[in-house]
């Protein structure tokens, strides 16, 4: 467990498999967040497709920031800011790798750990396609927005408003 004085203020973690296209939305996103400008404090990862390898800087985070794709069925760039607290508050239609997302929020309370406060960003996107390494037009026009809205939410944690 780590003590609340080496915790980071805000890890900004994307998800995403960037062989996928669009699915990989959270690295791309995380990725241009990173060129930005974010207070000390601010940690960002590349979390690739999600794994139990990521429960320790989660841990290490007062505040998570994720981005991620679902396919829910809205427009194709559609965002949504949710607090998902356990699995249960998690989007159904996260992509492939959601069961491994859900289950490590939910470790935290099987751990007895205190979780830290957890924002998602759910990027909406197409039902998989052919694997490619770059997103479609739509989506990367919505990268910057997202990025925007992620660090100005790390400003704001990080100004304590």
């Amino acid at each position: 467990m780590t003590s609340g004085a080496n915790k980071t203020k805000v890890l900004i973690l994307g998800i995403g498999n960037v062989l996928m296209g669009d699915e990989g939305i959270g690295v791309h996103v995380v990725n241009a967040v990173e060129k930005g400008s974010l207070p000390p404090g601010v940690a960002c990862l590349d979390g690739g497709t999600g794994s139990f390898l990521l429960l320790e800087p989660m841990q290490a985070a007062e505040k998570v920031i994720l981005i991620d794709a679902t396919i829910d069925g809205s427009e194709i760039g559609a965002i949504r800011r949710l607090c998902p607290k356990y699995s249960a508050d998690y989007p159904r239609t996260l992509t492939a790798h959601d069961i491994g997302l859900k289950d490590l929020l939910d470790a935290f309370y099987l751990m007895g750990e205190t979780a830290p406060e957890v924002s998602l960003y759910a990027v909406s996107i197409r039902p998989l396609q052919d694997m490619k390494t770059k997103l479609s037009r739509r989506l990367k026009k919505v990268v910057p927005l997202i990025a925007e809205m992620v660090t100005d939410e790390a400003w704001r944690t990080f100004a304590g408003n």
